[in-house]
């Protein structure tokens, strides 16, 4: 089965977070099962058709891979097209879903302990592979520190409190408020560099005892935890990330160099074993916009780059992205680009979506 492949799945609840949040249970057919096994951190791209317009949007699942629910978590975005329409979905209400994807993700097995570092709805994921990693490994422990406005404003509260509970020996929680005070000062303000590296000052985390760490939120906030962890001597390696929102969210990215061809290129795409050519005008087009004028339905979501959906890899021909704010180094060295980014520095070009 493609996974590349849109399912229809039935919602079988809807629970409000916050005021601005809530999550999706989804319902899993039997025969659907197989393409909707996930590791803990992947994500799920829902579509719908909002006014006439096909929407589609990438949200991390946040269930435990344990135990075969499947459940995102939703933040409403102001002005945000799918966001607003997600407050409005009820029981009953069905959804176009695609498969899992994404490689933020923890393999389950052995002995770990995992440092999460989250902000706002970046939680989901990280909530995912905590529940995931303590039900499946007894003896891995996981810190998280997770950061919002208020308590008010924080997404799976409750869910926490009672993961806190249930695992008091390996599961460590701080809360970092900016607009709510709090009685240790170290855990007021937003999550920086500065901060994370002061906890390990103050002695609450250990870095010796760190296996990964797994950042999710901001653009600005993973890049300074990032330089903060590898400052502290953890290898730029161990240190994963998934990014929810850029600098330039909302802004059309643009070129970022000149092609030195003229005219269009014939562009090649493999997707779901079937080869199709098109042309594309290098001026104004990357290959995802050329591939949707030409009629293809290629997979997509959030069209700036921050997600994987559109993940395939360069069998010819030459190629460089506008931005990439998801894709890590071995994965470029490895062929892969991201086609809402792409644009061919050549004559021809040709794409494999089957190889992603």
């Amino acid at each position: 089965m493609s996974r590349n492949t849109f399912h229809d799945l039935k919602i079988s609840n809807i629970r409000p977070l916050t005021k601005q949040s809530v999550c999706i249970s989804f319902d899993v057919s039997e025969d659907l099962k197989p393409a909707f096994q996930f590791t803990p951190g992947q994500y799920l791209t829902l579509r719908a058709n909002i006014d006439g317009e096909d929407i589609r949007r990438s949200y991390s699942i946040c269930s435990s891979s344990n135990h075969g629910a499947l459940e995102v978590g939703v933040k409403h975005v102001p002005d945000g097209l799918f966001s607003s329409h997600a407050m409005k979905l009820i029981t009953g209400a069905t959804l176009s879903v695609m498969p899992p994807q994404g490689c933020f993700t923890a393999e389950l097995g052995g002995k770990n302990h995992y440092l999460l570092v989250a902000a706002g709805s970046g939680i989901t994921p990280c909530l995912s592979i905590a529940t995931s990693v303590l039900e499946a490994e007894s003896e891995s422990q996981i810190t998280l520190i997770y950061g919002n406005r208020s308590s008010s404003s924080m997404m799976f509260k409750a869910e926490l409190n009672a993961l806190k509970d249930r695992y008091t020996e390996r599961l460590q929680v701080f809360h970092v408020l900016s607009r709510e005070q709090q009685d240790i000062e170290l855990t007021n303000g937003r999550i920086e560099g500065d901060k994370v590296s002061a906890f390990f000052e103050a002695g609450l985390i250990t870095k010796q005892t760190i296996d990964a760490a797994y950042i999710c939120g901001p653009e600005e906030m993973i890049k300074e935890v990032s330089s903060a962890l590898t400052g502290l001597g953890m290898p730029a390696s161990n240190i994963h990330f998934e990014l929810f929102t850029t600098a330039k969210s909302g802004k059309k990215p643009t070129k970022a160099f000149e092609s030195p061809i003229e005219d269009t290129t014939e562009v090649s795409i493999t997707l779901d074993g079937t080869t199709q050519i098109f042309g594309l005008d290098h001026e104004n087009e990357t290959v995802l916009a050329a591939a949707q004028r030409a009629g293809l339905d290629l997979p997509f979501s959030c069209e700036g780059g921050m997600c994987c959906t559109c993940r395939c890899k360069i069998v010819s021909g030459g190629a460089k992205m506008d931005v990439n704010y998801s894709l890590q180094d071995w994965e470029i060295e490895a062929g892969y680009t991201l086609a809402c980014q792409t644009r061919p520095t050549g004559k021809s070009l040709t794409l494999d979506f089957d190889d992603a």
